[in-house]
């Protein structure tokens, strides 16, 4: 039976499952040119293991999340710890590139699981009025691991070799196994008649077409092609399919429906423009601080983990902030904060050179992890228990796919800005440039996403019988 007491290790078990598959994501990318001296790999091949990875989880996060609601949670998170445990132990193994690829994906397959349940459990693990906090606490550990994973990964490649950023994971990976078997709540019980049908087409199609749209987005550096239009009509014509094919099962992947409610539909658009507006802190940042302010790389590295740093301190006092205001107002809240913070970037660091960009990054990011606490929350609070697996998924999701457009667009829009195909080459004028340019462009699309919040708001507060709840 789920008691209060085990509350805070339940919570326990999901921050570890979320830190570990944020960490996934994060501490290859410092091995890479290790990596490519191992296996005697050019960077093009090496750069598919963090592909692969973020490839595997984007494709697949709706399809387990809805797994979960079909299996048992429970069971299906306790399989992905223990696939990801795995994977990682076969990566650190792995005597060719090509069997570390194929143990990445299984990696990535294991991080979707936890990422798209984790968010599911919080309405079963916290009473609703602490839903804020529990995934402000989520939200920390997320940038917890994206924050410590390049120097976590510098450290054990420097020490132990490449094969150690991957064995790290292995008592983590235990200690979550253990904690998640003994202290998440056990699933329903559903008898086999009731029990909803798997849609393996729907599935497939979807998987297939986010995969060609992450590629034609990750593919030759931002530069589009004919691969990366032809990938993009693949994307858009899987798309329609994959909408006719919900419409003709009994037992749909995603219910469609579901995006005639103003709240959800608003919530998920509104997560991929901030997560492509964060993005572009991590595209652009870099080479603002190195070519226009001519800082060092241990310097660059500093001030780029300021905004994590910010995260991982405000995360929980953020979540807290929800359960005082309310979702719906803190989402409008963060994202005021968050194009405020997008002016200052176009602004200051021009004006102040580095500690105007710090104080741009202090105002957007406590911004970002308001809306990031409040969205979470006002999604998947008041979701049906058989669908907030698929839903918790489909918030990952849009995130993911945000992240994946703001590296191809924000990266275009930048260089277009400076003037120049290559940013490495370009005069500390035009970076500087390219960046008022950039951030301008993310003010006005957060401004879209408040008009967004406020209209989803304003429909789903009309639509909303006596006693039924906002989202």
């Amino acid at each position: 039976m789920f008691t209060p007491r085990k509350i805070p290790w339940a919570l326990a078990s999901l921050s570890l499952s979320m830190l570990l598959s944020s960490l996934g994501t994060s501490i290859a990318n410092v091995a890479l040119p290790t990596l490519a001296q191992a296996f005697s790999a050019s960077f093009q091949q090496v750069q598919w293991v963090v592909l692969a990875y973020l490839l595997a989880i984007t494709t697949l996060i709706v399809s387990v999340g809805r797994l979960g609601d079909i299996l048992g949670r429970r069971r299906l998170l306790l399989g992905g710890i223990l696939l990801f445990t795995t994977a990682s132990v076969l990566c650190a193994a792995a005597p060719t590139l090509a069997l570390l690829l194929a143990a990445r994906v299984a990696q990535g397959l294991g991080a979707a699981t936890m990422m798209a349940l984790t968010i599911a459990f919080v309405a079963e693990t916290v009473p609703k009025d602490k839903t804020g906090s529990a995934m402000g606490l989520l939200g920390t550990m997320s940038a917890v691991g994206t924050a410590l994973g390049p120097s976590l990964s510098g450290v054990l490649v420097g020490g132990f070799g490449w094969r150690s950023i991957f064995l790290v994971n292995l008592p983590l990976g235990i200690l979550a196994f253990v904690l998640a078997q003994r202290y998440l709540p056990a699933d329903r019980l559903v008898a086999k008649a009731d029990r909803v049908r798997f849609d393996p087409i729907g599935t497939l199609l979807l998987a297939l077409t986010l995969a060609a749209y992450a590629l034609a987005m990750t593919m030759g550096r931002s530069h589009f092609g004919a691969l990366n239009i032809a990938l993009l009509l693949a994307a858009v014509a899987g798309s329609g399919l994959f909408v006719f094919s919900q419409t003709r099962v009994a037992s749909p992947l995603v219910q469609l429906a579901a995006f005639r409610d103003p709240a959800l539909g608003a919530s998920l658009a509104i997560n991929v423009l901030v997560a492509t507006v964060i993005m572009a802190t991590f595209v652009v940042g870099p080479f603002y601080l190195s070519q226009a302010l001519g800082l060092n790389a241990a310097t660059v590295g500093m001030v780029m983990a300021i905004g994590p740093a910010i995260s991982i301190v405000g995360g929980v006092l953020a979540g807290r902030v929800v359960d005082r205001w309310g979702a719906a107002a803190t989402v409008v809240v963060g994202l005021v904060a968050m194009a405020a913070g997008a002016v200052a970037l176009a602004v200051l660091p021009i004006l102040f050179g580095v500690v105007g960009y710090i104080a741009a990054i202090a105002i957007l990011t406590p911004g970002y992890q308001l809306f990031q606490a409040a969205n979470n929350t006002a999604v998947i609070v008041d979701v049906p228990a058989d669908q907030r697996g698929v839903v918790s998924g489909l918030l990952s999701l849009s995130r993911n796919l945000g992240l994946i457009t703001g590296t191809s667009v924000m990266g275009a829009i930048f260089a277009f800005a400076a003037g120049t195909s290559d940013i490495t080459t370009a005069q500390p004028e035009a970076v500087a440039t390219g960046l008022q340019s950039t951030f301008a462009f993310a003010a006005m699309l957060l401004i879209a996403a408040v008009a967004i919040a406020l209209v989803g708001r304003r429909s789903a507060e009309t639509k909303k019988a006596p006693g039924q709840a906002l989202f």
